[in-house]
This record gives C-alpha cells, structure tokens and sequence, in this order.
C-alpha cells in the first residue's frame, strides 16, 4: 500500500506514500529535506537589514499599509470601522500621494498589471507572478507563491531584496539549504491572554523610545491589525440558561482593568481594531469575518496574509490565507514595520482522495491526519493539500485540519483558494461583487485551484497520500493530541493506560486499585467516580465550533438520546462555549438547541474555554470525592490541545474528541467503554440504547446544516461585532498617548526590560559556571513552562497576590494576568504536573537548590541565583516548548535569569521566542542527550560563544563544558543574522527602539 516518501524536491506525479488510518504504524518517514550547510543568502544584505530600523517608513507603501479591506455590501467590514481602529486620514493622504511614484520606482515596476472587471472598468493593480516569464513559478506549491508575491511586492532592495526574491523562485534548490528570507504579512491578529503583553510591550517601548529622546509616537502598528477578546471567560456557571450572562458578569469583574487597558490600547494606537469579549473565538472570527483572502488596499491588489500570537492562527489556511503563529515579540515587531526573518521552509504535499464513510466525521479526519504528520516529521514545513479528495471536503472541514497545524507541527497546514472556498466566502457574507474580485485575481496571478481543470504538475519536497475512506472514529489522549485511538479500541487503550509505567500512555495504577470506587453525595443524591469516570465534557474550541456538521451532530446525538429516556448525570460538568454567535443562530432555526440544554450542555459563552484550562471548578462534592484519591478522573473536549494539567488539574486523562462524541461520552459517563458492544444506558423502554441507535446519518445532518445555516446570520452577527456588548461600553478609559503605569496594579505592570537601556546594543553575554535550573525530559510544553489557568493557593504568584490584598477568589488565571510581569515570573514553571528529574520522580513545580541542596519553587531558587550573580540554564529533552505559541514561556525565563536551554529538538515558534527574548537555544548533537552524557544537572556549565556577534554564524558548533570535566558540542540554534542581531541588542524588542530611536 506504501511507497517511499521522497526526500528533496520532486514533482506531485512522482513517488507518493499513500496512508490508511488501519495501517499507520507503517508509514515510513521521510527524511528531512535539510542541509547543515550556512545559509547562503547575502550576508551583506541580510546584516545590513538587520542593522538598521531607517528604511521601515520608507519602504512602506499603501499596499501594507494601515487601509482596511472592505467586504462590500452594506453591512460592516472591517473597513467600516476605521473609526474604532484609529486610522489617521493625514498618513492616508501621505501614503497615497506617494504610492504612485513608488510604484514608478520599484525594482518590479515592469510587471505591475490592471485587473480589469467583467462588465469594464478595473478592481486595481497588482503584481502579476505570469508576467516575470519564468517557468519555475508554475511548479511553486501554492503557498511557496503567496511567498513570491509578497517579496515581489515588497522589494526595496533594503528590507526586502531581489536576493529574497530569487531564493524563493529557486524554491526547489534553496528550501533543501536552509536559506533565509525576508517575509512582510499583510495583518497581524492577537487574542487577549496575549494581546494585553503585546500591548504592554507597546506602551513600555513608547515610554522607552520617549526615555531616549525620541518621538514615542514611532511606536504605533504599520499594519492592520486585529485583537479578538476571547481567552478571558471562564466556566464558573453551567447547566442553566443565564450560564453565559453570569460567567460574562464575572469575566468583566474580573478583568475589568485589563479590559480598559485594551480599549485605551485601541484609540491610543492607530490602525488597531478591538472585538469586544462575547464575540467569539479569535480564529472562527477570522475566518468567518476577519480574513480577506485578498486585499484591495486603495486600488492595489495583493493576498492576504497574516501572523498571530496563538499558535492555531493556522486556522485561516483552511480558507487560502497563509497564515501562521508567533510568539508575541514577533508580532510586535511585524506590527511595527519589521518583516520577518524565516527559513525558507520546505513544502510537505499531501494527496487526499476518495470520500469520508458514513458516521465519520471531520474530527475523526484530523486526528487521523495529526498522527500521520506527527510520524513523518514537518516541524518548520507548509503543509499543503491537495486531490480529488478536496472536493469532498467543506471549508469547515478545511478550517478544522489546518487548524491543528501545531498539533502535528507543521507551521501551516494550507489549503489553495478553490470554488468551495468562493462558495463559503458567500455563505458568511462576504458580497458577490468581493467574491468576484477575489477570484478574479487569484486567477489571474496562478494562485486559483480549479479542480475542474487539468492539474498543473507542481513539486514537494516530500509527498503523502490518504483515501479519507479509510478514516474511522477516534479520539486522542489522555495526554497528547497525537496519541490517536480508534474508537473500537478505546476500552482496550484505556486499560493499558493504566497498566503502563508513568508516561504519555501510561499511569501506573496497581492492578488490585484499578476497580477502586468512590462514592460520594450530590446534591442529596449518591454518586460515585471510579477509573475513567467522565467529570468534564466540553463542546470547545474554535477547531470544531466553526464546523456546522459537527455541532448540528452533536445536537442531534443530544436530541436522539434524550427521546429514548437518556440524560447525562447531573455532577458531569457539560458546557457549550460555541467560537461565534452565528453557531446560537443556527442552533435555534434547527429547533435543537433545547435538545442540547435538556442534556446540560447550555451555552456557557463565546470564547476559548474548557480547551485553554478555563473550565472552572468541578462542584465542590465532586472535587471532595476526586481530592486525596489516587482516582483518575476523565475530560472530554471537542478542543486542540489536552496536555496533562491544562484541561484542569483534577483530570489527569484528557481526551479529544469530536461534538457528538463529547455527547455520547457524557451520556455514557465513562471513557472506559467499548462503544460497538456496550451500551451508553438503558431506555425509558428498558432496553439497551447503544452509540448506534442515537448515532445521526450523514445524510440527516446534511439536511439540517442546509435548512439551518444561512449567509444573514452571519451578517447580523457581524454587522454590530465592535457595539454589541453594553459592559463593553461602559467601561471607561484614558485618551493618552503614554500609558499612566498604576504601581499597585496586579494586572498591568511595566515590565522591567526596557529599564537603564542605553542608546549602544550590550553585545553577547558570557554564560560561564552556570547552575542547572531545571532538568527535563522529552514534550515539555509552554503549559509547563507558562502555564495560562488557574494560580494555585500555594505558589509564588498566589503569595504574592494575596500580599497585595487579592482575595483567592479574585486570583483569576495567569493567563488574565500576563500584562503583570511580577505575577508571571512567579507563575513561571508553576504546572503541578511538571516533571523536574532533579527531583528524582517526585512531581509538582518545584526544583533543586544546587549548592544547598535545598527544594524550593523555581522562582525562589531562580531569585536565589540571581540575588547570588549566578547564570542559570535549562536542559531539556526533545519538543521542548511545544504547544501554544506563548511568549511568557520565553519572558519568565528571561526574568528568571536563564541565560541559554540546552535540548533536544525545540517546537517551533518557541525557539524564535527565546531567540527574540535573547536566551541562547542549543540543541544537543543527534543521539545526544544529557542522559546520554551522563549529565545530573548538579554540574555547572559554561556555554563558549564568541565575544563578538560578528564572529558568530548562525548554526554553528558551540562547545558546552562543565566543572566536572565533561565537554560535548551543541548546535547554536539561532537560525539566522537577523536573530543575531536580536541577541547582540538583547532581544528583538531593544533592538527596535534603538532602530527607531536613532532615525
């Protein structure tokens, strides 16, 4: 069935490893499309781009600049709200003045081209990809073009250069070599738990750049951007229909100040639009709202394009926009006029072909999908797909798969713009007139798929190939996203969790305790939890709420359970937090929102919820019966991640799953069942009600998403998204252009890193006899690392709240507090579930005090090294900081006094958040490790990089000694000069100001 995946480049005709979900312990793995070599871009250009901040405003043009695209229509895009986005007319008129003789001027003048309209007349202008005459183009990956476009576009021959250009012409050359690029996004997109640090960043770096004599109004986004207020509400009320009013209630209690520091963040900068919490989730309203596909920037043309400070900003791939996460300070500095510096990524094709079976669902698919890519390695790749089996596929079910791109670590999973992205464009409003101008550019510029057409042969660097056929229900856990189980296997699976040693796939529990049952009270009635007992069951997240199928499923499981006399206990917490209010809409024209509130799955609110670990408190009886137990209780969730310790620390075993299957695991109150020959309960009838007998057809749910969803219910949702919320508007705040800092305030703080900064950049830091603060394993998260829920009664960061007067009842999350850089300190590596070796097994956020030997929390022992002058590092196994795209998980270790991590494999964008942060990533050489190396973490290390960053070259060997005699060689994981550049200034963001100071 298999055939070897390639390695390099080759055409889409050529080899391809086709996939069966049955048979996935099969797949062979390609090889890396990589090279140790140096980059081979122009030192000269490069260094000099990274050198230097003058060029931002003269190289920007109206094509990237701060116009918003307008859906068309009468209802109101993001164009018609300028007013709230603070867009200057005078910058306007400037940038249109100048647009015309920078388009005379610019290198690819030759190839700017009209688009003209059907009935006459013409959209605007754009850069025409055919009109460069060069064969290579066609051979591109779509998503390798949106590249090409954007350096075409963008070239000033300073920031971004002809070498760029051609670097990516050359794509099926330079992405096996590592090269470097130049990349401008179009928009940049924030939520809120990292939005308010962005933000905070923002107003610091104003106060900063004021500091060195300078016009802090120089601080201020160059491009649109969009901050969606949605990771702050949390699940205190479930189970009744005021459930979402109440937790609205005390999400603006609780956040009242952060709320009020966004909205001053929103006139108080310009170009920068705030939706309101209550709205939705960040990523369902991009792709339903926010996302333009292309812009129409003044009567220029170009795709669009965006980066995000949420890992899963890949949502929008699945309608044909590249985009992708970042961590904060990246984001920072894109809005600011900085482009991007990225390895060329290599380009994984991925073949779908056949048709999903019946009862199989798009979640099913991309947990298939998530375990296939996870095996065949596409860290730092595009993912793009493609076949036949598109056509079987709605751009829900698009959206859902790329959506997950950090699960199975690719940076995007992207999906071309094709007739069933143009037909959903029209069902969430987007005008006829909109959609006609978007196609008509795409088509013209060779970035339209029509599968009705023959298939131009594009190259990959390697290929995969699914028959979604062969797709079968599933759920991963209990503990990574990956770990993906058939549902015919589950009961089998879960048994083995508990018979297996502590691990990803494993707890331990004796087999005499496996059978252990707690019985307790509830409410007057008894109950009781044993082994797998379900205790949360969530309808979450963004991933599946943005799918009508899925959810019209859910409801129709729901319906079909309750009519045969089945309910869900009343102590399992059920909730329903849809990503958009058009998911309410139509729930209510299908008539079965009751059938979901008749099984507890009430709407708790319009936000990322149970998925980011805002699920709330279980009842009190429950978590008393849970509490002092060595019991195991169950979450199901239809969300993304299901890390240990982020769902809720009393789940140890999370599972995800698809909406109807979150039903039916409530129902059943289990995990610990086989679904094909058990049954979920008995009937009103007395007989026997199996996952068969509730279980919708495909055909069913067709007809009720067709009846049920309709393009005005997007329209009404959206038109008044900015006004819409009366605690929104009530709440006041200063019209400033410096931010007034409130000493006493735990929710917004200056943070400390701009403070005595000088005009000159302090060069490299010596890391010499440095104490090992933490010693890890394999998979550690930003969960980990930084975790976002809730602050436990005993750490640092609750300490230092209650010393300040904040009641534990008032402690909200540490995610709601990242705009305090005190409390995130403290709240840095303080996960109960963190596995520190130098603890010897025992589990918690705690460390060794080398030199006294003492245990203490991390921060107390970090502020113990730092009050002493003693450098810190960290060393880690493999996936070190995989996860959400967190920028805290790079901040806190700064404010830490950890000077470099030392693992295994780093995820992604954590990596260029250390980088950005100045901390130093060294990856052990292939099969190295400090176990391997016989490393305790009771050495001291010194780390001997050059003085000089001049001498310092991107990826190359540093050699790592301790006191112990030990020596062994590392690779420097700064990837590129830009990233150099970052750490010679002491980070991306010093480095900034110094640039915008010195213009």
């Amino acid at each position: 069935m298999y055939r070897r995946a390639t390695s390099g480049v080759r055409s889409a005709s050529t080899s391809l490893t086709r996939l069966s979900s049955s048979s996935l312990s099969r797949v062979v793995s390609s090889p890396a499309a990589s090279s140790t070599s140096a980059p081979s871009a122009s030192v000269l250009n490069q260094t000099s781009r990274s050198r230097s901040f003058s060029s931002a405003l003269r190289s920007f043009r109206v094509c990237s600049a701060s116009t918003r695209w307008s859906h068309g229509g009468s209802w109101r895009s993001p164009a018609s709200l300028r007013a709230q986005a603070r867009v200057s007319a005078p910058l306007m008129e400037r940038l249109e003045r100048r647009y015309a003789s920078m388009a005379s001027e610019h290198t690819y003048k030759d190839i700017l081209t009209s688009l003209p309209k059907p009935g006459g007349g013409e959209y605007g202008k754009y850069y025409s990809l055919p009109a460069l005459n060069d064969p290579r183009i066609d051979k591109l990956p779509y998503s390798v073009r949106i590249l090409l476009e954007s350096a075409i576009r963008n070239c000033d021959n300073y920031q971004v250069t002809k070498d760029d250009v051609e670097k990516i012409l050359d794509w099926e050359n330079t992405s096996t070599k590592q090269v470097e690029i130049a990349f401008k996004p179009a928009r940049v997109i924030l939520q809120d738990f990292t939005g308010v640090p962005a933000l905070v960043d923002l107003a610091s770096m104003r106060d900063a750049v004021k500091n060195l004599g300078s016009d802090p109004t120089k601080i201020n986004p160059l491009v649109p951007v969009d901050l969606v207020v949605d990771h702050s509400v949390q699940v205190d009320f479930a189970r009744s229909e005021d459930a979402a009013q109440k937790n609205m209630e005390l999400e603006f209690k609780r956040n009242k100040e952060r709320f009020a520091f966004l909205k001053w963040g929103s006139t108080a900068f310009q170009n920068m639009l705030v939706v309101p919490p209550g709205s939705g989730i960040v990523h369902q309203v991009n792709l339903e709202y926010l996302g333009r596909v292309v812009f129409n920037s003044g009567g220029f043309l170009y795709p669009d394009s965006v980066v995000g400070t949420d890992s899963h900003t890949t949502m929008i791939d699945g309608l044909g926009v590249a985009g992708w996460g970042v961590g904060g300070i990246e984001a920072e500095a894109a809005m600011l006029g900085q482009p991007m510096s990225m390895v060329l990524p290599g380009v994984v094709g991925f073949k779908l072909d056949g048709k999903l079976k019946e009862g199989v669902t798009a979640t099913d698919l991309v947990l298939t999908v998530t375990q296939i890519l996870r095996k065949h390695g596409v860290v730092g790749k595009f993912v793009e797909f493609y076949g036949e089996g598109m056509s079987e596929l709605s751009l829900a079910d698009r959206a859902t798969i790329a959506n997950m791109s950090p699960e199975y670590g690719a940076t995007m999973g992207f999906f071309p713009v094709d007739h069933v992205t143009l037909e959903y464009l029209k069902l969430t409003g987007r005008s006829d007139e909109t959609v006609s101008m978007i196609e008509s550019y795409l088509r013209a510029n060779n970035m339209f798929v029509d599968y009705n057409e023959p298939q131009q042969e594009r190259a990959y660097t390697s290929y995969l190939q699914l028959d979604l056929g062969h797709v079968e229900p599933c759920i991963s856990g209990p503990k990574r996203p990956h770990d993906r189980v058939p549902l015919k296997d589950m009961k089998a699976d879960w048994h083995a969790c508990l018979d297996n040693p502590v691990g990803f796939k494993g707890f331990a529990v004796p087999k005499e305790k496996q059978g252990e049952v707690v019985k307790f009270s509830y409410e007057g009635q008894p109950a009781e939890i044993k082994h797998g007992s379900v205790v949360i069951a969530a309808i979450t997240s963004c991933t599946n709420t943005s799918n009508p199928s899925v959810m019209i499923g859910a409801a129709l499981v729901a319906k079909k359970a309750f009519d045969l006399g089945l309910k869900v206990k009343p102590w399992v917490k059920t909730s329903l937090a849809p990503g958009s209010r058009v998911v309410e809409k139509y729930l209510d024209r299908s008539g079965l929102r009751e059938d979901l509130n008749k099984q507890g799955f009430q709407i708790v609110g319009y936000g990322c919820t149970t998925c980011i670990g805002n699920s709330g408190d279980l009842d009190k009886s429950v978590a008393a019966a849970i509490e002092g137990t060595d019991i195991i209780p169950a979450a199901v969730l239809s969300g993304n991640r299901n890390f240990e310790g982020r769902v809720h620390p009393q789940t140890r075993a999370n599972y995800l799953a698809s909406p109807p299957l979150v039903v039916a695991y409530a129902l059943a109150g289990t995990v610990d069942i086989d679904f094909e020959n058990e049954p979920i309960g008995t009937g009103k009838d007395g007989n026997s009600v199996f996952l068969r007998d509730i279980w919708p057809t495909n055909e069913e749910v067709a007809k009720v998403v067709q009846y049920s969803v309709l393009p005005s219910m997007f329209k009404s949702s959206y038109e008044t998204i900015t006004e819409g919320n009366p605690l929104w508007n009530e709440l006041s705040a200063p019209g400033s252009t410096l931010y007034s800092w409130d000493s006493n305030s735990t929710y917004i703080h200056e943070p400390p890193y701009f403070k005595n900064m000088t005009a000159n950049p302090p060069g490299p830091r010596e890391v010499k006899d440095a104490y090992c603060l933490l010693n890890f394993g394999d998979s550690v998260t930003t969960d980990h690392i930084s975790p976002a829920g809730n602050i436990q009664k005993t750490s640092p960061a609750a300490k230092f709240l209650m010393d300040r007067g904040v009641s534990q009842t008032d402690f909200n999350s540490y995610g709601s507090r990242r705009g305090n850089d005190e409390v995130m300190a403290r709240g840095t590596f303080a996960n109960i579930r963190l596995v520190n070796k130098l603890l010897k097994g025992e589990v918690g956020p705690k460390t060794v005090h080398v030199p006294t030997g003492e245990k203490l929390s991390v921060f107390d022992a970090a502020s113990r090294y730092m009050n002493a002058g003693q450098d810190t590092v960290i060393l880690a196994g493999a996936e070190y900081g995989s996860g959400s795209s967190r920028d805290w998980a790079a901040k806190g270790p700064l404010l830490l006094g950890v000077k470099a991590v030392i693992s295994k494999s780093f995820e992604r964008i954590h990596r260029s958040n250390l980088a950005g942060m100045g901390i130093i990533p060294l990856c052990f050489k292939a099969g190295e490790d400090a176990d391997t190396l016989g490393l305790t973490g009771h050495e001291r290390y010194t780390v001997h990089l050059p003085t000089k960053v001049s001498d310092i070259k991107p990826g190359q060997d540093v050699t790592v000694t301790t006191d112990t005699g030990k020596s062994f060689v590392c690779t420097l994981r700064f990837d590129t000069e830009v990233e150099l550049a970052y750490y010679d200034h002491g980070g991306i963001l010093p480095y900034v100001i110094r640039s915008l100071s010195a213009k």
